[in-house]
């Protein structure tokens, strides 16, 4: 199929083409950009019977039938000839004036569509959503984390990340020395398929995060001081005057030197999110690696920020120069050809999963690593889930099959994490209503939890690139088992474990039924 020059910057509608829904409407909405123009598209030559069948018709005419334009509810060139074989003149001329109405209508029309969406700035409650509660109004307590649940296992009561202690302001942070402040961040209404503003909730009552990593025997929440911070207020109603806020919450926790870890809600929330820290950390500080099935790179939309966006934006606005971006797992049908070309231009580094078919994941990740170290110390992660395959996340709003296993994204979320500088680290489009099970939940924990780990390493100066425990991963066996038994640490035979009595009581039990049945 064949579209116009920006075909696929549509910023919403390129993740529908996962499903091949809404073609006819993606392909309208893909092949018109306002500042182009027929005579700016490259024309394509007619064939001699079609050049002959339209002699009669303005120049106009003729010249709109060489470009992608003219392709639009066709399909493609192919399609289109076979349309137009069968037309006379006039109806050659009445499909083009149908085709160039509808394109026509794609564009803002003034004086009859919105420029902007009014709000009423006259409603009382106009901020509700965001204003904070006093703090005068509740009992006075010492600045600090604090715990929410009545019982002793941490795990038990109100569900937190990971079971970790509430901090609520910036104090809290400060005062409990704050190494992770984990944040919730309940918005989608920047997405195709809703859902994503339960993710948070999904996460928090299932396990993972904070859990002792097999792989390095490094338990990240004995190693590092990490609160859930709480849910930052969105607006479900608008998703520009959310991520405003979001920004505002994420650089708050960013000024307190804690490491804001953000539980979406859509991708939207890269903008604020990369914003935010930028804020604080300076523009230009620091490299993102974003791990996505979708580039979310697109432009020429109606709203300046959706899920399929922030990539774009975050570029144009200066907080982060394209040779700081990395893409790591895209497949599926979008971007097209002008994606590609756009992050060459702009200097971005990116993996595809074609590129780890070709290439393998070993020398792709290498690729990657070094990449993330090699304009800056610092590094920000945005982890989508479905850069993940749909069989370990199908609670995703658009999944796309061929994606990451669950064996291939802990290990280098894991050492992403532990080899570099990490001052944020972002999971988004979890829709957990998406998935009956709590497979999607689960696993999203046990991501996060990959780079909960690297910092733990970190932390520990355990420096070893691809670091694993000797303990799990070596058995050492026979000489382990020959020393254990030596130094008398090997387990003594109880023949009465767990039967409450002794051996020699049940012999005599089952003696005496037997003979007894005799």
């Amino acid at each position: 199929m064949s579209f116009a020059p920006l075909n696929y910057q549509n910023p919403v509608l390129p993740k529908l083409l996962t499903f091949g829904l809404l073609v006819l409407f993606l392909t309208v909405a893909s092949s018109v950009n306002a500042n182009d123009s027929a005579k700016e598209q490259k024309l394509v030559e007619l064939p001699e019977w079609l050049s002959q069948r339209i002699t009669s018709l303005p120049v106009k005419k003729r010249r709109f039938l060489q470009t992608e334009d003219a392709e639009t509810f066709a399909g493609s060139r192919e399609k289109l000839l076979i349309v137009l074989e069968k037309k006379s003149t006039a109806e050659i001329a009445a499909y083009i004036d149908a085709v160039q109405s509808s394109l026509s209508q794609l564009t803002y029309n003034e004086g009859v569509d919105l420029a902007a969406i009014p709000l009423n700035t006259d409603a009382p409650w106009f901020n509700w959503w965001k204003v904070m509660r006093p703090k005068d109004v509740e009992p006075e307590r010492q600045a600090g984390p604090f715990n929410v649940s009545r019982y002793a296992y941490p795990k038990s009561g109100i569900a937190t990340f990971g079971g970790f202690p509430v901090a609520l302001y910036p104090e809290d942070l400060l005062a409990g020395k704050v190494e992770v402040a984990f944040v919730g961040v309940p918005l989608d209404m920047g997405s195709y398929h809703r859902g994503q503003k339960f993710g948070p909730m999904a996460m928090r009552n299932e396990e993972g995060i904070g859990a002792i990593d097999m792989a390095t025997m490094v338990d990240p929440s004995k190693e590092l001081i990490a609160v859930d911070y709480g849910d930052i207020g969105v607006d479900n109603m608008s998703t520009e005057i959310s991520v405003r806020h979001v920004r505002e919450r994420i650089a708050e926790i960013a000024q307190t030197g804690a490491i804001p870890f953000i539980i979406g809600g859509d991708h939207s929330l890269e903008y604020p999110d990369v914003a935010g820290l930028a804020d604080v950390h300076g523009k230009g500080s620091f490299g993102v690696i974003h791990f996505d099935s979708h580039y979310d790179a697109g432009k020429g939309g109606a709203h300046f920020i959706t899920h399929g966006q922030p990539v774009y934006r975050l570029i144009k606005e200066g907080h982060i120069p394209g040779k700081n971006f990395i893409q790591v797992g895209l497949r599926g049908g979008w971007p097209g050809e002008d994606g590609f070309k756009w992050m060459r231009n702009n200097g971005m580094r990116y993996h595809t999963m074609a590129e780890v078919e070709k290439r393998g994941w070993p020398a792709v990740m290498k690729d990657a690593l070094r990449e993330a170290r090699e304009n800056t110390e610092k590094l920000f992660i945005s982890f989508d889930v479905d850069v993940l395959d749909p069989a370990f996340i199908p609670g995703t709003g658009t999944p796309v099959p061929g994606g990451l296993t669950m064996r291939e994204a802990v290990p280098i979320v894991r050492y992403l994490c532990a080899e570099n500088d990490i001052i944020g680290f972002e999971l988004v489009e979890l829709a957990p209503n998406l998935d009956p099970t709590y497979r999607s939940a689960m696993n999203a924990n046990y991501i996060v939890n990959a780079c909960l780990t690297g910092l733990a390493l970190r932390k520990k100066g355990i420096v070893e690139e691809g670091y694993f425990s000797p303990l799990t991963t070596e058995h050492r066996q026979p000489e382990a088992g020959l020393q254990g038994k030596e130094q008398e640490k090997s387990e003594d035979i109880d023949r009465n474990y767990a039967t409450g009595e002794p051996i020699q009581q049940l012999v005599d039990k089952k003696s005496k039924k037997d003979n007894g049945r005799d």
